[in-house]
């Protein structure tokens, strides 16, 4: 389905995750951030930078694979991104839900 996200129109999946990572844009994670409540900052950045490397090069993500990756801890991973932080995470990056994520 279609959603106009910071005046763009992106196809997402029935849990507004987009479905088309190439019709990402900081904006538009900017935008997802605040419907969850996020207020962006450098360090949600490097996050988010990071989770769509890892999907670009295939990597299955978990809470732990991030905690072990030196760019976040889990403790802080949690405070970057309080409720469900790997889903809320993803979806502000533009990538699909982990499978790993019920």
């Amino acid at each position: 389905m279609e959603k106009i996200i910071a005046g763009i129109p992106v196809q997402v999946n029935e849990e507004g995750y987009l479905t088309d990572f190439s019709q990402w844009n900081q904006a538009v994670g900017t935008e997802l951030a605040q419907e969850a409540s996020i207020v962006m900052t450098p360090r949600h950045w490097e996050v988010i930078t990071y989770l769509q490397k890892e999907f670009k090069n295939d990597v299955p993500l978990s809470i732990r694979k991030i905690g072990k990756s030196g760019v976040v801890d889990i403790k802080e991973f949690y405070q970057l991104f309080p409720m469900a932080p790997l889903k809320t995470a993803s979806k502000i990056a533009g990538i699909p839900k982990p499978v790993s994520c019920i």
